[in-house]
């Protein structure tokens, strides 16, 4: 079946981005990405890329906005699966790892680009973290914590969570399962220090 001209303008442009994504490493950063070789394994001449993306810069926009939102995703499924089992926090943190690895590169923009050479792009990647933060802070707030409280909880939480997914991308299986743990009970020392104040400041 022909497609049409729009169909295959977005069929390229997601060759693009899928061809940058692929390129990540823990060695290699989007920083790093050169457009001819961007190009070339999106199977495109370079000259033919400006026709969807004004530059590199836009086209790490475009990687920040989508790894940001697939990452939102995955922890609102991981919300889901938390009214099942009734473990918030050994829920997300399962969730979150098992984003990081099968989906490590899609990680690799938010975290390399969050302390990137880009001033655009480490905007964009605080955008997207504060984004994920003010979430969390939402369902935090339904615990009944007032909303600094709630938002003091989820600034911490998503820290630790973050390192913690980093540090796991180029760690060994056995490593991996010591990070999930550690992260699990730093993320349950925030929330019982936090219980306790507040029930502290109630009474």
């Amino acid at each position: 079946m022909k497609i049409s001209r729009s169909q295959q303008k977005e069929k390229t442009r997601r060759a693009i981005i899928d061809s940058a994504i692929n390129q990540l490493s823990e060695e290699q950063s989007f920083a790093g990405l050169s457009l001819r070789e961007v190009a070339k394994q999106a199977g495109i001449a370079p000259t033919s890329f400006y026709r969807h993306f004004k530059d590199m810069e836009e086209l790490g926009l475009t990687l920040v906005d989508e790894s940001g939102l697939a990452l939102r995703q995955i922890m609102r499924k991981a919300r889901q699966r938390f009214k099942k089992n009734k473990s918030v926090i050994v829920t997300s943190v399962k969730t979150f790892f098992e984003f990081t690895q099968t989906n490590p590169n899609i990680f690799r923009v938010l975290f390399h680009e969050r302390s990137g050479t880009t001033k655009a792009l480490r905007d964009a990647v605080a955008r997207e973290i504060k984004y994920f933060i003010v979430e969390l802070t939402d369902y935090i707030l339904a615990l009944g914590f007032d909303k600094e409280s709630a938002y003091t909880q989820a600034e911490a939480m998503v820290a630790v969570i973050f390192n913690a997914g980093a540090e796991s991308i180029a760690a060994k299986p056995s490593q991996r399962k010591e990070l999930e743990l550690r992260a699990i009970q730093q993320l349950r020392y925030i929330a019982a220090g936090a219980t306790f104040l507040h029930k502290s400041d109630t009474q």
